[in-house]
């Protein structure tokens, strides 16, 4: 696979790799999920508590991203992807040595902060390819594609390691070592020529242009929209699983089908429409179109007792977020000034992750008051809420600065 890369042309290879890179921001989690029980059984933990090992990445990730996307725009980005893939491979493999609760706490901490490295670094390189807004819209929905499909092959691969032993599922965490060798061998500069990789020797640094994008309010309206963006999306996962088992009584392998639509619809959407619609309606129209197409959905779905139509609109669901996120994100890249691309993207990744860390606090008080019929439709109105919020946006902000 490495000699395969190599062989690729300059911007195809660095793009594959950056691709990679982003991918391991789902391993993560998504790994260790299907071995859940059995670390809860071999440990002896309270799943209440150990349900902490799942969800505290989100927020170290939450909060080292920002930082370290600074820092990625002061000491170059490939320094701080290299560095952080090494810490993921070592804390990652690490974890699957502990034998009680918090050393494992702790290691699901820590890769979570490497995480955010990754994070940070990979799409400030990315963004930092391409010239044009048309561009980086594509290679930003490349991304948000790459990041679906890992959804759905990480828990699978973490399943097939996982029937060897539970401890075995955390030597995957070391493939981001040779990911950070490629890191070193594609994305260097060339002499005499700029690369993604380019390192801000040459170029002054005004904090003050950083703290001014910070707090622009369409930037903070952004960070916002993106964190509950993340929760609506994050609920359905956590959600949609216990509503089709109460009213449907549907078996295991059909949930997690129903809940691979979603990501496979997310995912076509991404790669392959959300250029076009940017194109034809720009990025704040898209963006209020996805809102649309999230929100749906969520309203049809309390509705439905049969699984033949719960596929389609949860496609819908899917297509919805592969238009809202990838926009987003674009959004705040053409926002931000080109020497901090990457700490603007990594804060908008640490919205992201806060969103989904804080969606079972925020979506669990309407659980317990409205019951599951409630969560959909709430998850319906926070789409539609935010995508006027945005499109009144359009009335303070000329989109020409944007788009």
């Amino acid at each position: 696979m490495g000699a395969l890369i190599l062989k690729m042309s300059g911007r195809d290879r660095q793009l594959i790799v950056l691709l990679a890179a982003a991918s391991f921001i789902v391993m993560t989690g998504g790994v260790i999920a299907p071995i859940f029980p059995e670390i809860v059984t071999d440990l002896d933990l309270s799943p209440a508590l150990a349900g902490y090992l799942i969800s505290s990445h989100f927020l170290t990730v939450g909060i080292f991203s920002p930082i370290l996307g600074i820092l990625a725009d002061r000491l170059g980005q490939v320094r701080i992807l290299v560095v952080s893939l090494i810490l993921y491979a070592l804390f990652g493999m690490v974890g699957g040595l502990m034998q009680s609760f918090l050393p494992m706490l702790m290691t699901r901490g820590l890769i979570g902060a490497a995480t955010g490295g990754i994070a940070a670094a990979s799409l400030g390189l990315l963004v930092k390819m391409y010239d044009s807004a048309e561009e980086r819209s594509q290679a930003i929905a490349y991304v948000s594609s790459v990041i679906t499909v890992s959804n759905i092959i990480y828990p699978v691969l973490g399943g097939i390691v996982g029937t060897l032993h539970w401890r075995a599922v955390f030597c995957l965490y070391g493939l981001a070592i040779p990911l950070a060798l490629l890191v070193v061998l594609t994305l260097q500069p060339q002499t005499g020529s700029k690369t993604p990789s380019s390192e801000s020797s040459d170029k002054t640094n005004h904090p003050d242009k950083l703290i001014q994008t910070f707090t622009n309010p369409f930037t903070l309206q952004v960070f916002l929209t993106l964190c509950l963006t993340a929760a609506t999306a994050y609920a359905v996962i956590i959600y949609l699983p216990l509503y089709l088992k109460t009213t449907m009584n549907a078996s295991s392998v059909l949930i997690g089908i129903v809940l691979a639509s979603q990501a496979l619809g997310a995912a076509g959407i991404s790669a392959f429409g959300v250029r076009r619609l940017t194109q034809r309606f720009g990025l704040i129209g898209s963006t209020g179109f996805g809102f649309a197409c999230m929100a749906l959905p969520l309203i049809i779905i309390p509705q439905l007792h049969q699984l033949i139509f719960l596929f389609p609109t949860i496609i819908i669901l899917g297509i919805g977020l592969g238009i809202v996120v990838p926009s987003l994100y674009n959004l705040l890249s053409n926002l931000a000034p080109l020497e901090y691309q990457s700490s603007i993207l990594a804060a908008g990744t640490g919205a992201n992750f806060l969103g989904q860390f804080l969606c079972p606090s925020l979506f669990g008080m309407v659980l317990s008051h409205q019951g599951v019929m409630g969560v959909f439709y709430f998850g319906a109105s926070l789409p539609l809420i935010l995508g006027l919020l945005m499109l009144v946006s359009t009335f303070r902000v000329s989109e020409s600065s944007i788009n």
